[in-house]
């Protein structure tokens, strides 16, 4: 049995200028010491924005209102649904990431503190002599990444999500977003360089999406004169990939919802622009969901693997 982590409420006063899994990653195993045979620091060519995930999610339409997981841990293969998130946006060169923790956020911390960085590559455990053990990754592993665990509550709203999270996203001019049950082939590259290049505060991707349900054609009197398996419906929806200004930090009030509060006021404001993705783009919001995931992870064929 996993030991759970007690991680503290993100900004607890307790934790200001200490390195921990509120800052900047508290590393290694619980019971010894982490040595990589690679160190040093990121290169600043793959250091471009943070990325905000939010990862609050109870998963309650896939296991029920007793998932003991949080949305963002269900696998697809033998990963995360968050770790595959994680990649597209690394693919795109951006490696650093802000975890708004709600339910279960303990779990997500163990899973990157304690689990993560051995599942793909190599571990050599030297002990003996009355000492703790080191650990030693010997084999390539997943490539680098910089991981803010941000505790922000069970059932917090997402703009209140982002306003608790604001130290970590202030300090430079730009940061994306994007919730932990999406995945999609989305150019992240071409959704920055979009969002930079019209000078808005806040950029929302557009995606369309497919009924659930087959649909009848008509004629006046009620033949049936044709049968569409799933059509394309009319319209736009939000695909949940952002990018923002750190000026948007000012327009959320606490407690706000993103969707139905902070992303109303830019449009009325004039600063919300869209970012129109014709290609792959699914939300994994039931078990049927994940199983369909899954099968596409295992045919090989997943649109959304941009990494090699």
């Amino acid at each position: 049995m996993r030991t759970a982590l007690r991680v503290p409420p993100c900004g607890d006063p307790r934790f200001r200028g200490r390195q921990t899994a509120c800052g900047r990653g508290a590393r290694g195993p619980r019971n010894g010491t982490q040595r990589t045979a690679k160190s040093g620091k990121l290169q600043e060519s793959v250091r471009l924005v943070k990325v905000a995930l939010f990862v609050g999610g109870r998963g309650t339409r896939l296991l029920g209102d007793e998932s003991p997981l949080p949305k963002a841990l269900f696998e697809v293969g033998d990963r995360p649904i968050v770790w595959h998130i994680m990649r597209s946006f690394m693919a795109a060169g951006m490696n650093r990431f802000v975890l708004l923790l709600g339910y279960r956020g303990d779990l997500i911390a163990d899973y990157f503190i304690h689990h993560a960085p051995y599942e793909s590559a190599d571990v050599l455990v030297t002990a003996g002599g009355g000492g703790r053990p080191e650990v030693e990754l010997i084999g390539p592993g997943d490539p680098g990444w910089e991981i803010t665990l941000c505790p922000t509550g069970t059932d917090t709203e997402k703009g209140e999500r982002l306003r608790m999270a604001r130290r970590y996203l202030q300090d430079e001019p730009d940061f994306m977003a994007t919730y932990g049950d999406g995945l999609s082939d989305i150019d992240i590259r071409g959704l920055a360089d979009f969002h930079r290049s019209h000078g808005k505060i806040a950029t929302v991707t557009a995606v369309r999406v497919n009924s659930q349900w087959g649909h009848l054609e008509l004629d006046g009197g009620g033949l049936v004169t044709g049968l569409i398996e799933k059509p394309p419906l009319d319209g736009w929806v939000n695909g949940g990939f952002f990018v923002f200004k750190r000026e948007v930090l000012d327009y959320l009030d606490p407690n706000d919802t993103l969707e139905s509060n902070c992303l109303p006021r830019l449009a009325a404001d004039g600063q919300l622009m869209a970012y129109r993705h014709e290609g792959f783009w699914t939300a994994m919001d039931t078990y049927k969901d994940n199983l369909a995931l899954n099968q596409l992870w295992d045919s090989g064929a997943a649109p959304w693997r941009t990494w090699g």
